[in-house]
């Protein structure tokens, strides 16, 4: 990454710093969206953004969408072409900006904004059919500090699952996504990702009470699912919901859905998930998701 975005404009890796009294760095006030590009235009950007906003105004953090939504292609388009790339996984961050050291009573007004690009990952070519592994984890999902969950920069329980994830021995266990429950037992999220289960036809996905992030990609798969008559429900479901399920998958914006072919508890006992490929509503909803991004 040679090149970063910093408050609309570009500089040097090197030069994008942003100060140690940023309330991002000494409070964790801050937001972001990680998202992808088709055909080199950033995909369900205006979404993005929206959500950008909502959490900005809970957090007393001045943010225009639209104003972000006239500017922000130019500006992906231009540093992507500066770090020589067609297609990006990119990040797109506001902090909360400069302000006095103690907790502030009144709203922030002088926000940094840091957009970073990279290539996007690579993908084996059988993951969409043969798909992966869902790793339970003892790490339970904490509660949001707000309502819902923002996507903040207070990420430690993500990094703490991850590291879990990380330190199993089960080779079966590294390229998985990693499972957190709720304080209670139910199916929250993944570490990076949504879930989704599937039984009798029916999708099932958990309720934002469990305290995960209502991903971009969640609701879009959800709005699919219901337009193409796929009955749809947010609910509680357990791990055992998961063992008995016909398909699980997990979405995020980076990776789409991907299948979910084997579920392994912490004792290492592996579940083969429905036939161990990607069920037929699986491939349905990726089919209808690219679709929609236009390929």
């Amino acid at each position: 990454m040679k090149k970063i975005g910093l408050n609309g404009g570009i500089v040097d890796a090197a030069d994008a710093v942003v100060p140690v009294m940023d309330h991002g760095f000494l409070y964790g006030m801050g937001l972001f969206e990680t998202l992808r590009t088709y055909r080199g235009r950033p995909f369900l950007l205006e979404r993005h953004l929206k959500r950008m906003a909502e959490g900005c105004r809970m957090l007393g953090i001045p943010f225009s969408p639209e104003d972000a939504l006239a500017s922000m292609p130019g500006w992906i388009e231009a540093l992507m072409k500066a770090n020589g790339l067609e297609e990006a996984y990119i990040r797109y961050t506001v902090s909360a900006g400069v302000d006095v050291l103690g907790l502030p009573g009144e709203e922030y007004s002088r926000p940094n904004h840091v957009l970073l690009v990279k290539a996007l990952p690579e993908v084996p070519e059988n993951l969409y059919t043969q798909g992966k592994a869902l790793q339970l984890l003892d790490t339970r999902r904490n509660s949001p500090e707000a309502p819902i969950r923002l996507k903040s920069l207070h990420y430690m329980n993500n990094i703490l699952a991850k590291r879990e994830l990380a330190a199993l021995g089960d080779p079966r266990s590294r390229q998985a996504e990693g499972l957190m429950l709720d304080e209670r037992g139910h199916v929250s999220e993944g570490v990076v990702s949504n879930v989704f289960l599937v039984k009798e036809g029916e999708l099932y996905t958990p309720d934002a009470s469990t305290g995960l992030l209502p991903g971009i990609t969640r609701q879009v798969v959800l709005e699919l699912a219901g337009a193409a008559g796929i009955r749809c429900a947010e609910g509680l479901y357990t791990w055992e919901d998961l063992l008995a399920a016909d398909e699980v998958f997990v979405t995020s914006s980076i990776q789409e859905l991907v299948p979910v072919t084997l579920l392994l508890d912490r004792q290492g006992t592996g579940r083969t998930v429905g036939n161990g490929a990607a069920g037929p509503i699986t491939r349905r909803l990726l089919n209808l998701y690219r679709q929609k991004a236009g390929i």
